[in-house]
C-alpha cells in the first residue's frame, strides 16, 4: 500500500476509528466522533525520512495499529482492506467453503433419512388401513351374501305360500261350483220328480221351524213314515217308545254278554236277551233301551234297533233346523229330510245294515 494513503470514513458512520496512516509509516488514531473537527487539522505532512516526527499537538498519543480482520460493509465508504485483514478473511472464507459442502452433505443425508422413515411409516400405515379396510369389505361381503340367500329363501317360500294359496282358493272354487251345480241339479230334480206340494209345505215349515205335529208338513211326516215305523206288535210299549222318541227321552244301550241279568228285573220286563220287547219274536238282542227316568230296560232286536234309529235321526235333524245350527239352502235341507224319511221306510220294511 501506498504510504500516503490514509483511511476515511464517512461522516454517516458511527463512533468507529478511523486509523490515518502518515507517510512516514506512523500511524494517528482518531475517534471517529472527532473526525468533522479533525478534518481541517489532520493532513498529510510530507516528512523527510531524516528529520524527526513532530509531535502531535491537542492529540492523544499515538497507538500502535494492530492488524484485525474487519469489514466495512458501508457502499459509501471509500477505504481498502489491510492486507491482513485480506488474509484473514480469506482464510475463514476458504474454512468456510470446505465445511459448508460437509455440513449440506449431512443435512441432505438427515433429510433424506428423515423422508425415507416418514415413508416407511406412511407406507406402513396405509398398509394397515388396507387390511383392515379389505377385513370390513370382506365381512360386508360375507353379511351381503347371507342375506341374499335370506331373501331368495323368503322370496321362494313365498311363492310357494302364493302358490298354495291360488290353489286351495281354485279348489274351493270348484268345489262350490260342483255343489252348485249338483244343488241346480237336486232342484230340477225336485220340482219334476218327488211332490212340488211337499217341497212348498217345507218351506213353509222352514221359515217358522216347530215340533209341533199339527204343522202340514210334520203332520205328513208323521202320518207317512213314523207312525208306520214305529208299529210294532207290542202296542203298549209301542206307544211309549214313540211318545219318548219325540221327546227326545229314550236311551239305547248295548248290551255286554257279561252283565246279562239272569232274572228279570220287573214284571213289565217280559222280555230276554233272546226275545224282542217290541216284536215279541225270538231274536238275539244286544241292545236295549230305557225309557225317560225309569229304571226298567227292554231288550229289542237289531230290527227294532234299526226302525227306532231311523226315526231318532229324522227328529234330531229338524231339531238342528229349529235352533238354527244348519245353514244351507232350503234345496239340501229339503233332500236331506228325504234322506231320513228313506232310511225310516227302508227300516220299515226290514232293510237296515248288518251291523245294526
Amino acid at each position: 500500500m501506498d504510504s500516503s494513503e490514509e483511511h476515511a470514513r464517512c461522516p454517516a458512520r458511527g463512533t468507529c476509528p478511523v486509523f490515518l496512516a502518515m507517510s512516514a509509516g506512523t500511524v494517528r488514531y482518531a475517534p471517529l466522533g472527532l473526525c468533522p473537527a479533525l478534518e481541517g487539522s489532520l493532513r498529510e505532512e510530507p516528512w523527510g525520512t531524516d528529520s524527526p516526527p513532530q509531535p502531535d499537538q491537542g492529540l492523544p498519543p499515538p497507538l500502535v495499529a494492530v492488524p484485525v480482520p474487519w469489514k466495512n460493509t458501508d457502499p459509501c465508504q471509500g477505504h481498502r482492506e489491510s492486507p491482513g485483514a485480506l488474509v484473514e478473511t480469506s482464510a475463514g472464507e476458504e474454512a468456510q467453503g470446505q465445511e459448508g459442502p460437509a455440513a449440506t452433505q449431512l443435512d441432505v443425508l438427515r433429510l433424506r433419512s428423515s423422508s425415507m422413515e416418514i415413508r416407511e411409516k406412511g407406507s406402513e400405515f396405509l398398509k394397515e388401513e388396507l387390511h383392515r379396510a379389505q377385513k370390513e369389505l370382506k365381512l360386508k361381503d360375507e353379511e351381503c351374501e347371507r342375506l341374499s340367500k335370506v331373501r331368495e329363501q323368503l322370496e321362494q317360500e313365498l311363492e310357494e305360500l302364493t302358490a298354495s294359496l291360488f290353489e286351495e282358493a281354485h279348489k274351493m272354487v270348484r268345489e262350490a261350483n260342483m255343489k252348485q251345480a249338483a244343488s241346480e241339479k237336486q232342484l230340477k230334480e225336485a220340482r219334476g220328480k218327488v211332490d212340488t206340494i211337499l217341497f212348498a209345505e217345507f218351506q213353509a215349515w222352514r221359515e217358522a221351524p216347530t215340533l209341533d205335529k199339527t204343522c202340514p208338513f210334520l203332520e205328513r211326516v208323521h202320518r207317512e213314515d213314523v207312525g208306520p215305523c214305529l208299529d210294532f206288535t207290542m202296542q203298549e210299549l209301542s206307544t211309549l217308545v214313540r211318545a219318548a222318541v219325540e221327546d227326545n227321552t229314550l236311551t239305547i244301550e248295548p248290551v255286554a254278554s257279561q252283565t246279562l241279568p239272569a232274572v228279570k228285573v220287573a214284571e213289565v220286563e217280559c222280555s230276554s236277551t233272546n226275545t224282542c220287547a217290541l216284536s215279541g219274536l225270538t231274536r238275539t238282542c244286544r241292545h236295549r233301551i230305557r225309557l225317560g227316568d225309569s229304571e226298567s230296560h227292554y231288550y229289542i232286536s237289531p230290527s227294532s234297533r234299526a226302525r227306532i234309529t231311523a226315526v231318532c235321526n229324522f227328529f234330531t235333524y229338524i231339531r238342528y233346523i229349529q235352533q238354527g245350527l244348519v245353514r244351507q239352502n232350503a234345496e239340501p235341507m229339503f233332500w236331506e229330510i228325504m234322506r231320513l224319511r228313506k232310511e225310516m221306510s227302508l227300516a220299515k220294511l226290514g232293510f237296515f245294515p248288518q251291523e245294526a
